[in-house]
């Protein structure tokens, strides 16, 4: 059986090649805007519990005598203050979302039409990109729920039953989060990877583009199991590469503007106004510098893991086949060519 999982590698790399080049720096610049929103990847944030089990002596005057901590009363300003930085990181947070599932259809389009038109694509996909958005928030809110519902299963037996309960229940909830994760992780994936490019060939909302994809999934999924494996290797190889080549470009920027920083560290023996500022300089421009050229590097490693998701797409089933052109130009050169 051919696995699509490992021939659609070098076909993925001929078509990035194909697209990226010869670089057109205006085509690399709007493509570093699109991966910025939607070629990042999440991650999943560890927790911990921590406790103190010493005991307190009977003269401890900051310590009640019932063991809690004696911790500090929030007033109004406080609270206020707290939740306007709340409120503040959520918004930020829904409108990353929101623009980056907009992005996702920019992405798949320009990659369908080898061509990068941020203002147009967007205009011609927002509502589906709404969608999108809604989706995700759903699914983030269910895992956050559940992740939150396990913990609080685990953790409340410490007010109640005792550390030595929560232990047990800990070893039950570690494989359930685990498996939270995972499930949260491959709807999201192959929402992005897979039924996008269905929303965007059919015009259809997310769950009616998972039903359409749904007898592929399941008729294929030995494909899909092998690309799931050869992503997650890809992934990781780019990852490699990525950080490479960003140690390349930290070498090339940070030498000379630490030769700036030095020339401001020695300003501020005789003039420590124009010192600081020279410092100052120095480093926001190796932070903006770096932003920028992990960015532009980024770029054609998502280009070719959508590329790679896109072909295995279009192999499995020809209905979903968003890149035909691409397809037949690199499997068929002479005929395309005649």
């Amino acid at each position: 059986m051919t696995l699509y999982a490992l021939d659609d590698i070098e076909d993925a790399i001929d078509a990035t090649r194909a697209f990226l080049w010869p670089l057109d720096r205006g085509r690399w610049l709007r493509l570093a805007v699109v991966v910025f929103f939607a070629g990042g990847a999440g991650g999943f944030n560890p927790f911990q519990f921590t406790g103190s089990g010493t005991p307190t002596t009977p003269d401890t005057p900051t310590t009640p005598p019932s063991g809690a901590p004696n911790l500090p009363s929030l007033g109004t300003p406080e609270v206020a203050i707290v939740a306007a930085i709340a409120a503040l990181l959520l918004f930020v947070f829904l409108g990353f979302l929101l623009v980056g599932s907009v992005m996702e259809f920019v992405f798949v389009r320009s990659l369908r039409e080898e061509a990068v038109t941020v203002r147009r694509y967007w205009r011609d996909h927002w509502r589906q990109g709404v969608r999108l958005f809604g989706f995700r928030l759903a699914l983030t809110v269910a895992t956050v729920g559940l992740v939150g519902g396990v913990l609080v299963a685990v953790f409340a037996p410490v007010v109640l039953a005792g550390r030595v309960a929560a232990l047990g229940l800990l070893v039950v909830a570690i494989p359930v989060l685990i498996l939270v994760a995972l499930v949260s992780g491959l709807l999201n994936g192959f929402t992005t990877m897979f039924v996008v490019p269905v929303m965007l060939l059919e015009e259809r909302g997310v769950v009616a583009s998972w039903r359409r994809f749904w007898p592929t999934l399941r008729s294929e999924w030995k494909q899909y199991l092998a690309y799931l494996f050869m992503s997650v290797v890809l992934s990781l190889a780019g990852g490699i590469l990525t950080a490479l080549a960003m140690l390349v470009a930290a070498l090339a920027v940070g030498i000379p503007l630490a030769l700036v920083g030095l020339l401001g560290g020695a300003l501020l023996t005789v003039a420590s106004v124009a010192g600081w500022v020279v410092v100052g300089v120095a480093v926001v421009l190796f932070v903006a510098a770096m932003v920028v050229l992990t960015l532009l590097i980024a770029v054609p490693v998502q280009t070719f893991l959508r590329y790679y998701g896109l072909l295995v797409l279009g192999d499995t089933n020809d209905a979903f086949d968003v890149v035909p052109e691409r397809r037949r130009a690199i499997r068929e050169p002479s005929a395309t060519e005649g």
